[in-house]
């Protein structure tokens, strides 16, 4: 069996997507980015970006000027497909996998045999199958791989959950181990193939429900970290004493890594990939569930805590530092502190003064209710309150003596 692609696809071309066709496309392989949005796809086609991740912009405008790289709005024939959709979920933490679905559908009519398809989004233990169901009904002139079966299968099928961290999503995409698990072993060969062609680290062979659940481990795993720490943070609180002295004592324990507390947790896969162990298997996943309740109230708590400063005021003006689910990016989803404004806004408290250094502009959900951004100093002088949402480096070095004379709650712990 061949290595070598010469044209790969990559359905949805937003923070996974989008840097993981450029740097296939950056080892001379031609790569076809499909996006629903004609707006990006005109922009990646110019040679821009419309996210923000280091690095990216260079080599997207490298790639794109050298042919190599290209957006469309509807799947074309190549010989692999890498399918990195949203993933969220609906109603009581149900998953959703509209998306994936209707990718498995737009790309059905053009593939062709021995093509390989890979589903990258994160998602619930047995969603791979699905998507070799859906792709087998669009296409009953091909066979498709089975779990049951070794029999030979026109396409070639696998999951490989992308593992990056965001701000470092370029170095990671290669030098990050990659858990590939196909349908069948002819699967996981042919994924592992290409996975070869750009990842220098190790690409570890399992089956494809194995490699879902590894990725939602993985998030799992940080996850009651985290809301282990934020516990603290109550405790603490309630004890008087300081959780992030308290936890930077346990840490010299050489068997504790606590992480840090904060306001909640964001992000689309930390916040999310817990609920769908959960959804799998509600009664064993308890503690996971636990986690998952602690850390989603955090940030009602640190409106209930603005709240009760507010109180002090006739109308308090409250500047709300950071809106993106972690420093140093301009990723919104999921975030807590989004949660916390819009919760502060309903409450009607007092002015809310929005603060976010790596935006443009406020989202929709926020911006209707008639809030606008405002560069750091300026908040805080108007301020009453000072409520620190988000640890950026851009908020590392404010006016001290300004910050004595306000309320300040810091959910982060950047100044103490």
């Amino acid at each position: 069996m061949t290595s070598s692609f010469k044209k790969v696809s990559v359905i949805g071309l937003g923070y996974i997507g989008l840097p993981t066709a450029a740097v296939i496309a950056s080892r001379n392989i031609e790569v076809i980015g499909v996006e629903v949005d004609p707006n990006v796809v005109d922009t990646i086609n110019r040679g821009e970006i419309h996210i923000i991740e280091a690095g990216l912009g260079v080599l997207v405008k490298g790639t794109v000027q050298a042919g190599m790289l290209k957006a469309v709005l509807k799947p074309e024939p190549a010989e692999a497909f890498m399918i990195a959709v949203p993933t969220p979920f609906k109603g009581d933490h149900e998953p959703d996998l509209s998306y994936i679905e209707s990718a498995s559908k737009a790309i059905a009519p053009v593939l062709e045999k021995g093509n390989l398809v890979v589903l990258e989004s994160t998602s619930p233990v047995g969603a791979t199958e699905k998507m070799c169901q859906w792709l087998a009904a669009a296409r009953p002139d091909l066979t498709f791989p089975t779990t049951s079966s070794n029999e030979p299968a026109d396409i070639f099928v696998a999951h490989c959950p992308e593992r990056v961290l965001p701000g470092k999503v370029l170095r990671e995409l290669i030098e990050n181990d990659r858990i590939i698990g196909g349908i069948s072993n002819a699967c996981t060969e042919r994924a592992t193939a290409l996975y070869k062609t750009f990842v220098e680290a190790d690409c570890i062979a399992t089956n494809s429900r194995t490699a879902e659940l590894s990725k939602l481990t993985e998030n799992a795993f940080r996850d009651v970290n985290i809301a282990f720490a934020n516990e603290l943070s109550l405790i603490t609180e309630y004890l008087d004493i300081d959780v992030w002295e308290l936890i930077e004592l346990a840490n010299r324990h050489p068997r504790v890594n606590i992480l840090q507390p904060g306001p909640g947790v964001g992000g689309h896969c930390i916040a999310v990939d817990p609920w769908f162990i959960v959804d799998s298997a509600p009664e064993q996943a308890r503690l996971i569930k636990t986690a998952r309740e602690i850390n989603d109230n955090k940030p009602h708590y640190v409106v209930d805590k603005v709240c009760a400063a507010a109180d002090r005021f006739k109308s308090a003006k409250i500047a709300c530092l950071g809106l993106a689910f972690k420093p140093d990016i301009d990723d919104l989803r999921e975030s807590p502190a989004v949660q916390i404004v819009a919760e502060l806004q309903a409450k009607n408290v007092g002015e809310i003064l929005c603060v976010e250094p790596h935006i443009e502009a406020l989202p929709a959900k926020l911006a209707d209710k008639g809030l606008k951004l405002m560069d750091m100093m300026s908040a805080i002088k108007q301020a009453d309150i000072v409520l620190l949402l988000v640890n950026h480096k851009a908020f590392e070095n404010p006016d001290m003596k300004i910050l004595q004379q306000k309320i300040v709650i810091d959910t982060r712990g950047q100044w103490r």
